[in-house]
């Protein structure tokens, strides 16, 4: 497989919004970690990425998990080097990185009346209930931990089913996954999650007890491990990326103005319904339109490619903390919300490239921040995705 760089641009877009989108988070009324004054319109604009950013993050993942399954060739090689590449600075971020998150909020929610390091020393680590929070947690970084759960299954799944059925399978996705259907089926699966399989489900993030999530992004990550096999499927999606895109937008265009028209999830009966479908509409046609047009016209290299693929996952890592800490700190100005917001998306920039340039620049640090142990000799960073 040839490197795509339309997924990598992709990828980096969609990260870069995500930073944005929790920065939002802080002035919604939707629950978070940190809260400051904020407005109910700030959610309209959310709701432009809300219903897509992760399943295209998971399908990204899916996509480039299959080049990398294809470099490594071996099912447990494969397994082990994904294992390495996401559990260290999934245990270094739990540990070090997110506990100031659940500090902050049973600071100034809860009333916790102990400074940071005590908490981290004597609190954190009770693996039980402190108030309303289970620590230690891994917040944010719960995607990192799906991510590797889906890469065993899909390993397992690849060790025990015969080539030959693998190969059918292949062949079926790609007959299946062309013209109406490449929008029909993604859709008509996200409708039957939500109203057949898991009415009034809610994502929790929590692993064990996460069917809506796993319903939603473990199919989105093995569509993106086939559609890397399937040239034909990633050429209907450049066919069709303007009808999928003009479809997304009439979409959030109507999730945005039933959420205008009845804030903070209060729409009567049958708007509900129809605002939820009218996401996962939005959900999957923005999904299909992003692909195609990043193959399209993305699909070329740069200098600065390599250098922000790379950034990518310690910016992943360390972007909320900076978020949570930064906002606990402008509690106290009684700043407008516009400088609020402008401090936050300042201050959240500086200290991921900060992090991510210092951890680069120390070799023992590289591993912890999801960085290979040494830098390309060409580019003097790493090429290759590590969360994907």
């Amino acid at each position: 497989m040839q490197r795509h760089y339309g997924l990598d641009w992709l990828r980096i877009g969609a990260f870069a919004i995500l930073i944005l989108y929790h920065v939002g988070m802080v002035f919604v009324p939707w629950d978070f970690h940190a809260k400051l004054p904020g407005a109910w319109w700030v959610a309209v604009p959310m709701m432009a990425s809300n219903p897509w950013r992760l399943a295209l993050l998971f399908v990204v993942s899916g996509y480039a998990s299959r080049a990398l399954f294809l470099r490594n060739k071996v099912p447990w090689r494969f397994a082990r080097q994904r294992s390495l590449r996401l559990l260290v600075p999934l245990a270094f971020g739990v540990a070090v990185i997110v506990p100031v998150q659940p500090w902050v909020e049973l600071t100034s929610r809860y009333g916790y009346p102990h400074g940071f390091w005590h908490f981290w020393l004597h609190d954190y680590f009770r693996f039980g209930r402190l108030g309303p929070l289970v620590l230690p947690t891994w917040n944010h970084l719960w995607f990192v931990g799906y991510l590797w759960v889906y890469t065993l299954v899909l390993a397992a799944l690849v060790a025990i089913v015969p080539a030959r059925a693998r190969q059918a399978a292949q062949r079926g996705f790609a007959w299946i996954m062309r013209g109406p259907a490449l929008l029909l089926l993604p859709v008509g699966w996200m409708v039957l999650v939500n109203f057949v399989l898991f009415p009034g489900g809610r994502e929790t993030h929590a692993l064990v007890d996460d069917w809506v999530a796993h319903a939603s992004y473990f199919p989105a990550f093995l569509f993106g491990f086939a559609l890397a096999c399937a040239p034909a499927t990633l050429a209907g999606f450049v066919r069709r990326w303007r009808e999928s895109a003009g479809i997304a937008i009439l979409a959030y265009i109507l999730v945005a103005a039933i959420e205008i028209r009845w804030p903070g999830n209060t729409m009567p009966a049958p708007w509900g319904t129809i605002f939820s479908v009218a996401r996962a509409v939005e959900g999957w046609a923005a999904v299909a339109g992003l692909i195609g047009y990043a193959d399209g016209h993305w699909n070329r290299d740069h200098r600065w490619r390599p250098m922000l693929t790379e950034a990518v996952f310690p910016f992943y890592i360390i972007h909320q903390s900076v978020i949570v800490l930064v906002a606990y700190w402008l509690r106290a100005t009684g700043w407008p919300v516009w400088l609020d917001a402008i401090v936050l998306v300042a201050a959240t920039v500086a200290g991921c490239w900060a992090f991510y340039l210092i951890g680069r620049a120390i070799g023992p640090l590289r591993p912890l921040i999801g960085l290979r142990r040494h830098a390309s000799r060409r580019t003097r960073v790493d090429p290759r995705p590590a969360i994907a």
